[in-house]
């Protein structure tokens, strides 16, 4: 079957990507929790709750059995990480995307599977377990599920159309989780050597970086991030090792080559995600996103022009939310967000209180 990754976590990595300028030196009134009204994610068998089990087998008993008293989807007996995570939202356990009965995408969408990679690889699920579906294919799925469910949404007739459908807006505000990392550790143990694997860490990393920008191309904000376990205290990858050398083992009886892949692919992960405050700002803030604007010849958003023969549209640029300006004169949707943000939280008010609290004398 597909590779089986539950293990304990030693940090968790926090990533709420928000464009905040800075404010040292001022204070601040604490702003309102997050409400945020939906949760996709994205991973392995971490965090997939079903989507393995629809698309290619159902889990046996007694898995589940701890909580939901029956198979339920999930590689653990009972509830996962995200699920706690939902849990404490206030969410809805989370629906896999794979899985068309019973569904219900109000809140969010799981788009984990078990075996899942961060880099695509070339082998069978029946072969070595890895799921076809890796991040970037869930990536994908996730543009596919948004663009889909917002056509329906505004096609909807009445509430109960509605119902089980998320709202278009609330896509910006959903919290996006990853759990994913580990299988590619796994797999690079068993086709290469160590210096060949801690070689190709870099290009995991970017890919999985990669899979993160295009979310936030997408309108995602707040990101939360897991790294990878102690890969090397799997119980089950000790009993693959017959011939015990000196040094394999740490004083835990964990592998010490495994475990520390996995603290150098934690490190270049926390590293890379570290420069998305600085990577995920406006690119150029005197860029317009809608228009034609070259060689002193402007096709103003939405308008055309015969340019040397060739009608050219004012047409919207690929990436709308690094922009600041949308057609040279208005705000585009990520500044004006990011701008609202602040008004919101205080750090823009004189004085600096979140608008929450504008009712209250001070």
């Amino acid at each position: 079957m597909y590779n089986i990754a539950i293990v304990a976590f030693v940090t968790i990595v926090l990533l709420l990507v928000s464009l905040a300028s800075s404010t040292q030196g001022r204070r601040i009134s604490p702003a309102p929790p997050c409400d945020f009204p939906a949760i996709y994610n994205f991973g392995d068998s971490n965090s997939d709750t079903g989507a393995i089990s629809a698309a290619f087998w159902p889990t046996p008993s007694p898995y589940g059995t701890s909580y939901f008293g029956k198979p339920a989807g999930r590689i653990s007996d009972g509830r996962l990480i995200v699920d706690f995570i939902a849990e404490h939202l206030g969410l809805p356990y989370l629906s896999p995307y794979l899985d068309s009965i019973g569904t219900n995408f109000r809140h969010g969408a799981n788009f984990a599977t078990a075996g899942s990679t961060i880099i695509r690889q070339n082998e069978s699920i029946f072969e070595n377990g890895l799921s076809p579906f890796s991040l970037d294919i869930q990536t994908v799925q996730h543009y596919q599920f948004k663009t889909r469910t917002s056509e329906l949404y505004h096609q909807a007739r009445n509430p109960m159309e509605k119902n089980k459908l998320p709202r278009p807006q609330e896509f910006s505000r959903a919290l996006y989780t990853f759990d994913i990392g580990q299988n590619d550790l796994a797999t690079g143990f068993r086709k290469f050597s160590m210096p060949q694997l801690r070689a190709a860490i870099p290009d995991i990393v970017n890919q999985f970086a990669a899979a993160i920008t295009r979310l936030y191309e997408q309108g995602a904000r707040a990101f939360w991030i897991h790294n990878t376990g102690p890969i090397g205290c799997l119980p089950a990858t000790a009993m693959y090792f017959k011939n015990r050398k000196p040094g394999l083992f740490n004083k835990y009886g964990c592998i010490r080559s495994q475990n520390a892949m996995a603290v150098e692919f934690n490190k270049q992960l926390k590293a890379r995600i570290n420069t998305f405050c600085l990577d995920l700002r406006f690119n150029d803030p005197f860029k317009i996103c809608c228009g034609h604007h070259k060689n002193n010849v402007h096709v103003w958003c939405g308008q055309r022009l015969m340019i040397n023969g060739t009608n050219v549209f004012g047409a919207a640029c690929g990436s709308p939310a690094t922009c600041v300006s949308w057609d040279g004169v208005h705000y585009s949707q990520a500044a004006n967000q990011w701008i609202a943000n602040h008004i919101l939280n205080g750090s823009f008010s004189d004085p600096p209180i979140p608008i929450s609290s504008a009712c209250l004398k001070r």
